[in-house]
C-alpha cells in the first residue's frame, strides 16, 4: 500500500533545459502517475535533472549550490522551464539564471515580483544521500529540514526566518562592538534587540515544536514500513524539539547577557534548538547503524511528504537520488512497495529492484537523453 494516502495532485509533463550544468539543451517528458526512471553511469548528469526540478520549486539548488555553479560552463544564463498540471489546471513555470543580474522568474508567463510568490506552485520531496546528515549531521542539519517543512506549508515561516537572520545579524554586531565591556548607551539598544528576536524567536519555536508533533506519527508509520518493524515494541522513532532556553526566551537573553557580551555572540534562541531523533529510545545521531540511519533520514522526507500531502491538498512531486545504492534490499522492497501516489522522479546508476513500479526509463549519458519506453 502506498504511503501517505492521495491527493489532488500536481505534476509535471515536460521539463525544458537550456545551458544547465552539463546540458546545452535537452527536454525531460515525465509521466503523471508512477515512476520516471533516469537510468545512466555516475557522473552523466542525472542528479543535474533532479536538481533543474527542484529548484523550480524553491529557487534554490538542494545541493547548496551557487548560480555560477548551475550555469553550463562559457555561458552567461540558463534555462529551466517546466510545464505541467496543478489540481486539473495548466502550470507554467520558467526561470532563467543570470551570472549577473537577478535571476527572472515567471509562473504562467507572468512576472514575480518576490521569490515567495512561487511558493507552492509546484511542491518537490526530495531524497539524497547526503541526507543522511538529518540525523547524523549537525543541529543546524536538522534545523534547516524543520524549516525547510514548515516553508512547504505556508510562506510565513520563510519571512520569519529572514527576520530572525535580521535581528541577530544586527544583534550579534552590537555585541562584537562593545568589545566585552557593554556601555549604558549600547544596553538600551540591545534591549531593543533582545525585545525583536525574543519575539520572533518565540514564534519560530512554537511553529517547529508543532510541525514536529504532526511529523512523528508520519515519520514513525514511514520507517514502520521501511524496516518492517510496525507493532515491534520498543522500535519506535522519537521526535522531539528541544530549546535552548527555559522559560521565556527574553527572560533568558537577560540571564545570558553578561555570557553573550563575553563572547560577542547570541548564545540563545531558536538558532541554537536541537531536534532529538531517537530510535528504540536511543540518539540516532551516535547509537544508530549506518543503514537505520540512512532508514531514518528517509523516512523522515517520507513523513513530510505525507505531511504536505495532507496539509495543502496537493501530493509533492517526489525526487529520488540514487536511492537504491543508500539502502539495503530489504529497506529497497520496502520503499517500491510503499511509494506514495502521485508522480516519481528516480535516478540509479545501477540494478532497481523488480518491484519499483516503472511507467517510464530515460537513458542520461554525455548531456543527452534517450527513452527506453
Amino acid at each position: 500500500m502506498a504511503f501517505g494516502g492521495t491527493a489532488p495532485k500536481v505534476y509535471l509533463e515536460q521539463v525544458n533545459l537550456a545551458n544547465f550544468r552539463n546540458y546545452e539543451s535537452v527536454e525531460l517528458a515525465l509521466v503523471p502517475d508512477g515512476v520516471t526512471l533516469l537510468r545512466g553511469s555516475n557522473g552523466a548528469g542525472k542528479t543535474n535533472l533532479l536538481e533543474a526540478i527542484a529548484y523550480l520549486a524553491v529557487l534554490r539548488s538542494f545541493r547548496g549550490a551557487p548560480t555560477a555553479a548551475m550555469v553550463r560552463d562559457g555561458c552567461n544564463q540558463a534555462v529551466v522551464r517546466a510545464q505541467g498540471k496543478r489540481s486539473g489546471r495548466s502550470l507554467l513555470v520558467e526561470v532563467e539564471l543570470n551570472m549577473s543580474g537577478k535571476d527572472k522568474v515567471r509562473l504562467n508567463r507572468q512576472p514575480l515580483r518576490r521569490s515567495d510568490e512561487l511558493l507552492g506552485a509546484v511542491v518537490v520531496t526530495v531524497f539524497s544521500p547526503d541526507d543522511i546528515g538529518i540525523v547524523k549531521g549537525p543541529p543546524q542539519a536538522r534545523r534547516d529540514y524543520l524549516d525547510d517543512l514548515l516553508s512547504s506549508l505556508g510562506p510565513r515561516h520563510g519571512a520569519a526566518r529572514s527576520e530572525l537572520d535580521r535581528v541577530l545579524k544586527q544583534r550579534n554586531a552590537l555585541l562584537r562592538s562593545a568589545g566585552g565591556s557593554l556601555r549604558p548607551a549600547m544596553a538600551s539598544v540591545l534591549d531593543v534587540w533582545d525585545t525583536k528576536l525574543a519575539a520572533v524567536g518565540e514564534d519560530i519555536a512554537r511553529a517547529r515544536e508543532a510541525v514536529v508533533a504532526s511529523l512523528s506519527p508520519q515519520a514513525e508509520a514511514a520507517y514502520a514500513q521501511l524496516s518492517g518493524t510496525s507493532g515491534v515494541a520498543g522500535e519506535g522513532v522519537v521526535l522531539r524539539y528541544e530549546r535552548s532556553w527555559q522559560g521565556t526566551l527574553l527572560g533568558a537573553l537577560g540571564a545570558a547577557r553578561e555570557e553573550d557580551v563575553r563572547r560577542g555572540a547570541t548564545s540563545l534562541g531558536p538558532q541554537r534548538d536541537e531536534l532529538f531523533v531517537g530510535l528504540s529510545g536511543l540518539a540516532a545521531r551516535v547509537q544508530a547503524s549506518q543503514g537505520e540511519q540512512r532508514g531514518l533520514a528517509l523516512a523522515l522526507r517520507l513523513g513530510a511528504h505525507a505531511l504536505v500531502a495532507e496539509r495543502q491538498g496537493t501530493s509533492p512531486v517526489l525526487l529520488l537520488d540514487d536511492i537504491f545504492s543508500e539502502l539495503d534490499p530489504l529497506r529497497s522492497e520496502a520503499l517500491c512497495r510503499c511509494l506514495p501516489d502521485g508522480q516519481t522522479v528516480l535516478t540509479a546508476a545501477g540494478v532497481v529492484p523488480a518491484l519499483l513500479p516503472v511507467s517510464s526509463v530515460q537513458r542520461v549519458a554525455a548531456g543527452e537523453l534517450t527513452g527506453d519506453r
